[in-house]
């Protein structure tokens, strides 16, 4: 029984011991490069875009092995119009935000009913929004680069070199707000985790083995201490982390303790008898593909702060990124079976590999090979542990 419960612990926790292993190896293969403060900041600003968009692609997923194609041509379209609309139409931040999060979800939802009630497949509706919206952006820039000069856009969505949450704490050396929130989040953490664990022992829930919730705190928390530390030996929080873990902690929420974030797991698991008890599947086509525009907006904004500038050629491959993470991160390829914790650790592993190859010269085309091998190996255990499962 022993065996048993320590075969099914390795397989939850693959990819976090593979996360590990191979922060080892670069940090060994680097001589601990991968590990100085400014690339930890570098991984979580370069990477903001897959987190975001791996965490929509995951409502996606689940709902059958969904994916949507077009999400990097849609960055790059509503990184386009929101550039035009600050730069040339000089219309305010504030203003040019909400426009362009609105476009987003409106293109989701133009995809989402083709999807959702006329049921034509994914595949073939987003990659036409792949082509259709890579072909707009080349028109709404003319084919140029259009310099983003709003100082308040780039420092709001992580932009530029002083793009990080003010040290209002007065720290000397070391960033005091990043170490603040990294003690928060962890008191946080451990409270609500034993909370919840005394809440199931009071209902007479099962609960597990208590060892290892401790073990699993205590990793998680020097987990968040180690990285608040290293931001703190730079310049502290990135404002484009904090875009991050807003989306990251609202839709870990949904999916995790909401009755709609249940119905993308129910209509993955089995569509035809979640229809049968009354749930409108359509319609939770319909929400998944249109927040994957609304979030493809978001990346838009902090791809085009990032790098001060929209061009027609932002976003490619970065549906590939966002499909990777989330089959990395333990997504079923059949739907029904993922999280948002697991996605996020899947994009860590992603970036951290493309950093560590990145560092120690690898070729570009080596890299590709790499990721792709990477992808397959998770795809295959997710197939191989399903069979068996069976």
């Amino acid at each position: 029984m022993d065996k048993a419960k320590l075969k099914t612990g390795i397989q939850k926790y693959t990819m976090i011991i593979v996360l590990f292993l191979v922060t080892i190896f670069f940090t060994w293969g680097t001589q601990g490069k991968i590990l100085l403060p400014q690339n930890i900041t570098n991984l979580i600003s370069q990477n903001a875009y897959v987190f975001v968009l791996a965490t929509g692609m995951l409502l996606c997923i689940l709902t059958g092995g969904n994916i949507d194609l077009s999400v990097g041509s849609v960055v790059c379209f509503v990184g386009a119009v929101g550039g035009v609309m600050m730069e040339k139409m000089h219309l305010p931040v504030g203003i040019s935000v909400v426009l362009m999060l609105l476009l987003g979800a409106v293109i989701g939802a133009w995809q989402a009913f083709w999807i959702a009630f006329l049921r034509i497949p994914p595949f073939i509706v987003t990659l036409s929004g792949m082509l259709v919206f890579r072909g707009l952006s080349n028109v709404v820039l003319g084919g140029q680069t259009l310099p983003i000069k709003s100082e308040a856009f780039i420092k709001l969505f992580g932009g530029g070199a002083n793009c990080y949450v003010p040290d209002f704490l007065g720290g000397d050396g070391l960033n005091r707000v990043a170490l603040a929130v990294g003690v928060i989040a962890c008191v946080a953490y451990i409270f609500i985790t034993v909370r919840g664990h005394m809440n199931r022992v009071k209902k007479g829930y099962e609960t597990g083995n208590v060892g290892a919730m401790y073990a699993k705190i205590l990793v998680i928390c020097a987990v968040i201490l180690f990285v608040t530390m290293k931001l703190a030996q730079h310049k502290g929080i990135p404002t484009s982390l904090v875009w991050v873990l807003i989306v990251v902690l609202v839709y870990g929420y949904i999916t995790s303790k909401t009755t709609v974030g249940r119905y993308f797991y129910a209509v993955g698991g089995n569509e035809k008898a979640t229809k049968l008890s009354g749930i409108n599947t359509d319609m939770v086509y319909f929400i998944a593909y249109t927040n994957m525009g609304f979030l493809a907006a978001l990346a838009g904004m902090l791809t085009i702060a990032r790098l001060t500038s929209a061009q027609p050629t932002y976003g490619q491959n970065y549906e590939m990124d966002a499909i990777g993470s989330c089959f990395i991160g333990g997504a079923s390829a059949y739907g029904g079976v993922g999280t948002v914790p697991g996605v996020i650790v899947g994009a860590v592993l992603m970036g951290i590999i493309n950093q560590g190859m990145s560092i120690m010269g690898t070729d570009q085309n080596m890299q590709k090979v790499v990721k792709g091998l990477v992808l397959l190996a998770a795809v295959i255990f997710d197939v191989v542990s399903k069979k068996k499962s069976e």
